[in-house]
């Protein structure tokens, strides 16, 4: 009888090329993981409030508006209590006045009944960088009154009006300086990232800041601490009929009362 050979149950070494795509598939499956995980974490920070039909970012505890005469007849009741999950309007910047002599013909009106709501209020001033930034202050200390509890003042300027970086730097820096003056707290700048970057830069780093940045993500994209961060202007709100702008401040409950007016 034939002598039966026996089977060989040695396995065939795995040769380079299937380490290689193993290596490449692991890597891969990491990579997408990577990718879920994150795109998880972006899609809880930001989330769509119907009530207010924007992305609001998550992230932040403080949230506000922005309000001026294109808001129109503002109900500030309805904006106290307009709420939607965790997110309510804690505070409002309103503008008072812009350059040498207008006035926000809803200011005063808008002022007081914000404060009769009970909501935080500011006051911004629209900076014109062709007139004095001596006149511009004098004219926004006329018209507003702060008192303990408000928001410091805001000097909003985003436009250069051809005038030379020099002069415009030396007028907005009288402004902010003769407002600290008057009112014993450091001003608030107001401005977007590309004016910010190339027309005021690191002269005005000292100053808080109020950030008007529209990219939906977390944060705005620049490097320098904000206190502020505008982002959006397209929130709807119950009490206002017009588009109004949404902001966050950057900080928790305790931060936010250690910067009002004492």
């Amino acid at each position: 009888m034939a002598t039966l050979k026996k089977k060989n149950t040695t396995k065939a070494p795995i040769q380079g090329d299937k380490i290689m795509w193993i290596i490449i598939l692991l890597g891969s499956l990491g990579t997408l993981g990577y990718l879920i995980y994150h795109w998880n974490e972006d899609r809880q920070l930001l989330f769509r409030y119907t009530d207010f039909g924007i992305l609001v970012p998550m992230n932040y505890a403080i949230h506000g508006i922005d309000v001026s005469k294109y808001q129109l007849s503002i109900n500030w009741e309805k904006v106290k209590a307009a709420k939607s999950g965790k997110i309510s309007m804690q505070f409002a910047f309103i503008k008072s006045t812009e350059g040498i002599m207008s006035i926000d013909p809803q200011f005063k009106i808008n002022w007081n009944n914000a404060n009769n709501a009970r909501i935080i209020k500011g006051a911004y001033h629209f900076f014109i960088a062709t007139k004095s930034g001596k006149l511009q202050a004098q004219h926004f200390i006329a018209q507003v009154k702060l008192k303990k509890g408000d928001l410091p003042p805001v000097l909003d300027v985003e436009a250069s009006y051809g005038v030379n970086n020099k002069d415009l730097k030396m007028r907005v820096q009288e402004w902010l300086d003769i407002v600290e003056q008057h009112y014993n707290v450091r001003p608030i700048i107001y401005t977007n990232i590309d004016f910010y970057k190339k027309q005021l830069g690191a002269d005005f780093d000292e100053y808080p800041l109020w950030i008007a940045h529209y990219t939906l993500h977390h944060q705005p994209r620049i490097q320098r601490n904000w206190l502020f961060w505008q982002h959006s202007e397209k929130g709807k709100i119950p009490g206002i009929k017009a588009f109004v702008d949404f902001n966050v401040f950057n900080g928790d409950s305790t931060a936010f009362h250690h910067i009002l007016i004492k």
